[in-house]
């Protein structure tokens, strides 16, 4: 197996103190929102694996040893299924603000659209472009500190419920759509409506409403805080429509595709099929695409299903997806007990969350992580939390 070293992304919502206080180091002072574990090309983990004569190779990346022997790294049941690329990408994310509110697109979605952008000679880079590649984007975070987000839309009556008590004039036609059609129409008409409204004027809607969130607090309380940081931005009242949801630790939530969501705040492993492309509804300052947005969106309220660990015989404690590019499990590894066999036909990425545990020899602290090939023995023991990312093959 090999010791991964991980880049850090300064994305602007980060926290400025969680993965420091998780990794034991000091705080740069600058925002640090994602640590990225895994071989995606926009920040691939680098390892140093050691030569046919037991001596330290140069540090390479992830993407490069896969690439130079697929089936070795991956599985021959690995590549035949998701080709040759590890098919996800394992994250710390830390929120220090509210990320932007999003959907990703379902796999027939994404390879229709990324083709279309092809046609159309849309740059890879260009900030109007959407879909990144041909991946859809399903993904689970899991909460290491309480952790606030919004997951999916909530039934239109309990929507309206919370526009209207706000007392805004400027809502109620909102308010008044919401109650008169059914649903899916009822969701679809106020986030069309919503995203389409003169900016300056939802902009005063924006800032009355954040004010009177303000003053009632409970269950309004979010909506400041999120005004808070976006001022203005039509994001904070489609935010309304969406379920507010509050992890504890230990706590999932499975995001696929269509369903709009946004993380608000806290620390948590997220784990995603290896792909980029986001459709932006609001909290943010880049590029919404509403006409596209709209066709990916469901316009369909769920409950968001806070997800549970199912544990083993073997103290592995599974977070069940219906999914196959990834499988996000944990071990809580107590002291004396035997060794935890972990050898699996799949490549695996190991993390350490707390405590001091092993991965055979290699000992780990909180923030540290392991590639472990397909098929490579390894044994995990000690004391201390590990996740174990995977995929279903």
């Amino acid at each position: 197996m090999d010791r991964l070293s991980n880049t850090v992304r300064p994305y602007a919502w980060g926290s400025t103190t969680a993965i420091p206080e998780l990794l034991g180091i000091a705080p740069t002072g600058e925002p640090q929102a994602e640590m990225w574990m895994g071989a995606h090309p926009g920040a691939p983990s680098r390892l140093t694996r050691a030569t046919g004569a037991g001596e330290a190779g140069p540090e390479q990346p992830l993407t490069d040893v896969i690439a130079a022997d697929p089936e070795r790294e991956l599985g021959r049941a690995t590549v035949e299924k998701f080709g040759p690329r590890l098919p996800f990408l394992l994250k710390l994310l830390a929120a220090g603000a509210p990320l932007s509110l999003q959907v990703h697109p379902d796999l027939a979605q994404a390879e229709q659209g990324y083709e279309d952008e092809e046609r159309r000679s849309v740059p890879i880079d260009a900030p109007h472009r959407t879909y990144k590649d041909a991946n859809h984007k399903p993904e689970l975070i899991c909460a290491l500190t309480p952790f606030a987000g919004l997951c999916g839309f909530r039934r239109p009556t309990e929507a309206a419920e919370a526009m209207a008590a706000l007392g805004v004039d400027s809502l109620k036609p909102y308010v008044d759509l919401l109650g008169a059609h059914p649903e899916e129409a009822a969701l679809r008409e106020v986030l069309t409506a919503i995203l389409s409204a003169d900016p300056a004027e939802m902009a005063e809607t924006v800032n009355l409403a954040a004010a009177a969130a303000e003053r009632l607090g409970g269950a309004h309380a979010p909506y400041a805080r999120i005004a808070h940081h976006f001022p203005g931005d039509p994001g904070v009242i489609a935010a309304m429509l969406l379920n507010y949801v509050e992890l504890q630790p230990g706590e999932a939530l499975f995001l696929g595709a269509g369903v709009p969501h946004a993380y608000l705040d806290g620390l948590g492993v997220e784990i995603m099929a290896n792909s980029d492309n986001v459709l932006r509804c609001g909290l943010t300052p880049k590029h919404i695409d509403v006409p596209e947005l709209l066709r990916i969106v469901r316009f369909e309220a769920t409950d968001p299903g806070v997800l549970r660990p199912e544990a083993s015989p073997s103290g592995e404690e599974l977070y069940e997806t219906p999914v196959d590019e990834f499988r996000l499990s944990r071990f809580d590894l107590s002291p004396g007990a035997d060794p935890v066999e972990l050898t699996r036909g799949t490549p695996q990425i190991l993390l350490c969350t707390a405590g001091a545990p092993k991965a055979g020899t290699v000992g780990l602290t909180p923030g540290a992580s392991v590639f472990v090939p397909s098929g490579e023995k390894v044994e995990v023991s000690g004391t201390g939390t590990l996740f174990r990312a995977t995929v279903v093959a």
